[in-house]
């Protein structure tokens, strides 16, 4: 989708960038970040592994403010496990110790233990991740030899589908929730099949609706036409009801007032102006909408 009918008076979008192989989230949005204007805020929803290839969606200017939303969004990934060794980081990266005369599981056994593994379930996060300890990113502490503890944390796997197996390489489809290490369900997996598991590949293939077949190569992007290329910031937000506002609405909702507006009591919902631009997200209060974020 082009901006053709949207001329921001401002830097303000989306991006569905194809982030490459060994480099990290922040250095992706560093590139986009040097083709704007030096005030233009830039982040990303979601963070891929360097290792990790796949959809990467950047927010620009007034679109930061909806990252979280983005971030609520359902992910898809592929994946290739590869059984019969373990590692300390989970995944290839990292010291990898390839296990003794290891029990070389059938498919059936494979996907019982991957079955454990989906709905509501509680995961333990790999030691070398970018979560905090103490104010410290996990990673840190675990590669200056400091012993890392976490606890485990509620995720959602909708499904884990297997795409192919050709031991020691088993390819799976993961959807799931925020939050969710695909090292882990490999760790997990390995685990329980007795023989050890460990990440080789993996690639984000959706976002919610931003999926990869659209995403842009960053080595491709260009200053002239990066404003071409941003979605809408409703983009981010598509999963909400939507409220059309004229334009006396639109003026009390610049205000913080609020306005009427059917949809279910304490519902989130998108305010959209007379040209169809994101204003404001609310929240439903009878026949009102509160305005508790308006961006435009």
């Amino acid at each position: 989708m082009t901006l053709d009918a949207y001329d921001p008076p401002v830097w303000e979008g989306v991006l569905t960038l194809d982030k490459p192989p060994g480099e990290t989230s922040r250095d992706v949005v560093n590139r986009v970040a040097r083709l704007l204007p030096r005030k233009v805020k830039v982040g990303h929803a979601g963070t891929l592994d360097p290792m990790a290839t796949g959809v990467l969606v950047v927010c620009v200017g007034s679109a930061t403010r909806l990252i979280e939303y983005v971030q609520r969004m359902p992910k898809t990934y592929r994946s290739i496990f590869r059984l019969g060794a373990r590692s300390d980081t989970y995944d290839v990266d990292g010291v990898v110790v390839p296990t003794i005369d290891p029990r070389i599981p059938d498919l059936a056994g494979i996907e019982t233990a991957l079955a454990t593994q989906v709905g509501d379930v509680m995961q333990l996060p790999p030691a070398y991740s970018a979560l905090k300890v103490d104010g410290r990113r996990a990673y840190e502490l675990a590669r200056a030899g400091e012993t890392v503890v976490l606890e485990p944390r509620p995720v959602r796997i909708d499904g884990i589908r297997i795409l192919g197996y050709d031991w020691p390489a088993l390819e799976v489809e993961v959807r799931c929730g925020g939050g969710t290490y695909i090292r882990s369900i490999a760790h997990d997996l390995g685990e329980a099949l007795g023989c050890g598991a460990v990440m080789e590949a993996l690639v984000r293939t959706r976002i919610g609706g931003f999926v990869l077949e659209d995403a842009l190569d960053p080595d491709e992007l260009d200053r002239d036409a990066l404003g071409d290329l941003l979605r809408p910031p409703l983009d981010a937000v598509a999963y909400l009801p939507r409220v059309a506002l004229d334009d006396a609405a639109l003026a009390e909702v610049r205000l913080g007032r609020k306005v009427p507006g059917e949809a279910e009591p304490g519902a989130e919902v998108a305010l959209i102006g007379p040209d169809g631009r994101l204003i404001a997200l609310g929240e439903a209060d009878g026949l009102l909408i509160q305005p508790r974020k308006v961006l435009a």
